[in-house]
């Protein structure tokens, strides 16, 4: 594996979810694989999962870690052929490939602007830092995907499954910012990849990109969506079509313990930071349902997995 960007860059999707498993049985069992090799984290949005998570997967397998928060004062071109009399100091081909000389890896966290959905959809800054740099680099989210999360919540299915092939159901939820696709473009990818049935429930206008749910069940009735599900994973997402629109007024989109009555025995999921109250109800956090705090931990395995399989290609 050189990238790490997409479900399209793993291999054996099963073999790397049992390479997690294995990492958490024995996190330090492969501690001297990075040793001599140096990790590069760079963030252009606030960060406090996949930061410490991947730092700290990073020091299980031997890697020295720097981090820098990049989205503080540092700002980059990503075009060619601009006349820089700008705000911008530097040029994203510069960066990219000084960056490479110092480090061995990368990992570059980037976000959705959701005003221009070519740009965000072409995934600029990653991309130019994967030519730029020269090094492997892993995505520590990017404009429309969280693929290291995305493995994290695969191996927490994998865990808590009661069935082998579970319902599971994605489902829009309000809140009051506009966020991007990312997460949940990511997570139905993945879902689909391994296989499983997968049923999505939105307001209408809020479809995800086709790209990202063929093979999907989509809905705009919840309600409908939660009967008889294993899994529920909530999640806002601002509109693909009318891009970056969102509706926190949709207040009925709220996952409450009623609506979680609906499912059968249903897990309930979310990436984590969530809003009480407004994405969840509190009562559903706080209960025997909620495996939000195993998706979390899960960050630090599914990270390893990947820098694991990297390290293993490094040479090659």
């Amino acid at each position: 594996m050189k990238h790490f960007t997409s479900v399209k860059d793993v291999p054996d999707l099963e073999a790397l979810v049992a390479r997690a498993r294995a990492m958490k049985a024995r996190p330090r069992a492969h501690e001297s694989l990075g040793r001599g090799c140096t990790l590069g984290l760079f963030f252009f949005n606030a960060s406090l999962r996949t930061r410490l998570s991947t730092e700290r997967a990073a020091r299980n397998l031997g890697l020295e870690v720097s981090i820098m928060d990049a989205g503080r004062g540092w700002q980059l071109e990503t075009e060619d052929g601009v006349v820089m009399d700008g705000a911008a100091a530097e040029h994203i081909r510069e960066a990219a490939g000084v960056l490479g000389r110092y480090f061995d890896l990368l990992g570059v966290r980037t976000f959705a602007g959701l005003t221009d959905r070519q740009a965000d959809y072409e995934e600029r800054v990653l991309q130019r830092f994967i030519e730029a740099g020269g090094r492997p680099v892993v995505s520590l989210e990017s404009a429309t995907r969280h693929p290291l999360q995305s493995l994290a919540d695969l191996l927490t299915i994998e865990e808590h499954k009661p069935v082998a092939r579970p319902r599971i159901v994605l489902t829009w939820a309000p809140h009051p910012r506009a966020l991007p696709q990312a997460v949940a473009n990511s997570f139905a990818e993945w879902v689909l990849a391994a296989g499983y049935e997968l049923t999505i429930a939105c307001p209408e206008g809020f479809e995800l990109a086709p790209e990202f749910t063929k093979g999907a069940t989509l809905t705009h009735d919840q309600d409908a969506a939660l009967e008889g599900a294993h899994f529920v994973y909530a999640k806002n997402w601002s509109a693909w079509r009318d891009y970056g629109a969102t509706a926190p007024h949709r207040t009925d989109w709220m996952i409450t313990p009623e609506k979680m009555a609906r499912t059968e025995g249903g897990r309930f999921m979310h990436c984590l930071p969530v809003r009480r109250n407004v994405v969840v109800h509190e009562a559903v956090l706080d209960s025997a349902a909620s495996l939000v705090l195993e998706q979390a931990e899960n960050r630090i395995w599914a990270a390893q997995a990947v820098l694991f399989e990297m390290l293993k290609n490094l040479d090659a």
